[in-house]
């Protein structure tokens, strides 16, 4: 079975890590030209910059989910203890950094009265 699954496997593990960096790139450009057209228009204050990186914030949130898909998939057939290893690491750092990250966002929102569209857990 492991014969025909693991190019299976590797295949999707591929297709969820170019999806990751995708939404990171995606999330940089948007920051990016926010941020160029934020100080072009001269409306660069704190908030607007904290807007901006609770965007970014937001889809490095999202890649952090698809890229620990990519690790479940990839240790799938046949871990090591090593591979277990290396995928509760991952899942902890992804776990502390979401959480930062929510929380973050979560207190952006509440005291800046922006609204951004962030999936509820």
């Amino acid at each position: 079975m492991e014969i025909w699954l693991a190019p299976l496997l590797a295949a999707a593990a591929t297709a969820l890590d170019i999806i990751v960096v995708l939404i990171v790139l995606a999330g940089a450009v948007r920051a990016l030209s926010q941020l160029g057209s934020a100080i072009l228009r001269g409306h660069l204050r704190t908030t607007t910059a904290r807007a901006i990186w609770v965007g970014y914030a937001t889809a490095i949130l999202l890649a952090l989910e698809f890229a620990l898909g990519a690790d479940i998939i990839e240790t799938a057939v046949a871990p090591t203890w090593s591979d277990i290893g290396q995928l509760g690491a991952i899942a902890a750092i992804r776990t502390g950094l979401g959480y930062f990250l929510g929380r973050d966002i979560a207190e952006f929102r509440a005291t800046s009265g922006h609204v951004i569209e962030v999936p509820e857990r």
